[in-house]
């Protein structure tokens, strides 16, 4: 028998549930007694095994906006990434990925079928236009992407411009928002909810896009001013990058 110890994630990956949560968790975020249904296990077995991968990093969780008394789980996939990479230089040195090399590769979306995105949260002012513009660059305009909120605020948050500006070099500033109800007659392949608020009541749209929740905090929650919630803001938006990044080669594998 080797000396060396089993890697935590081959450890944790292994078991065949919680092997069932994680892939089931690269489709979105989720709440536990939809992670019931989807694995069709009882929801104490699910709960623990939920634990074990928050105990490890991989799994996070957070509360609800819309209902406080739920609570959202996300697949942290960089450190899923990591976590792989760990394991496979533990089996050979030669598997370790070179320095520099990306976590997601990129993604050539030119031979995909022209795909539609749309990102919805609330007021259209922050989380759903950061997604929108992020998709847009690191897409290279090869997907078509749009954004709109359930109840749409005047204007798109000053930090919103801010972070997109001086974090992404982005200028989102002549973007205005607007309701969804202006989109629903549009196609898209998928439609991805920000907002927990915004999931529960997201209109349909034709031809039954694919549904994806991203449960990202509203980051004006986070401060009394726009300079104090600004930190709250570039962790968004750089949440919200990861998300759309690793979004990419899911766009890129889409067939009809």
């Amino acid at each position: 028998m080797s000396s060396r110890a089993v890697p935590a994630f081959a450890r944790l990956a292994a078991h065949p549930l919680r092997w069932r949560l994680l892939t089931e968790l690269t489709a979105g975020d989720y709440r536990v007694r939809e992670l019931v249904t989807l694995v069709g296990e009882p929801q104490n077995l699910v709960s623990y095994h939920l634990r074990l991968l928050r105990d490890s990093g991989l799994v996070t969780v957070t509360r609800s906006s819309f209902d406080g008394r739920d609570s959202y789980y996300h697949l942290d996939l960089e450190r899923c990434a990591e976590a792989l990479a760990d394991t496979a230089a533990a089996l050979h040195p030669g598997l370790r990925p070179a320095p520099g090399e990306p976590r997601v590769p990129p993604v050539d979306l030119r031979r995909s079928p022209r795909i539609g995105v749309l990102f919805l949260c609330t007021g259209n002012s922050a989380r759903s236009p950061i997604a929108e513009a992020l998709l847009r660059q690191h897409a290279n305009g090869q997907v078509m992407t749009a954004s709109a909120g359930s109840r749409p605020r005047p204007d798109l948050h000053p930090n919103a411009v801010r972070v997109m500006r001086e974090g992404f070099g982005i200028d989102i500033s002549g973007q205005r928002p607007r309701p969804w109800g202006t989109l629903t007659g549009r196609r898209f392949d998928y439609v991805v909810t920000l907002c927990d608020k915004a999931r529960e009541v997201c209109p349909d749209f034709p031809d039954h896009p694919r549904r994806v929740h991203w449960s990202v905090p509203d980051p004006d929650a986070f401060g009394d001013t726009d300079q104090a919630s600004f930190p709250a803001f570039q962790r968004t938006a750089a949440d919200i990058d990861t998300r759309v990044r690793h979004l990419l080669p899911v766009l890129g594998s889409t067939r009809y």
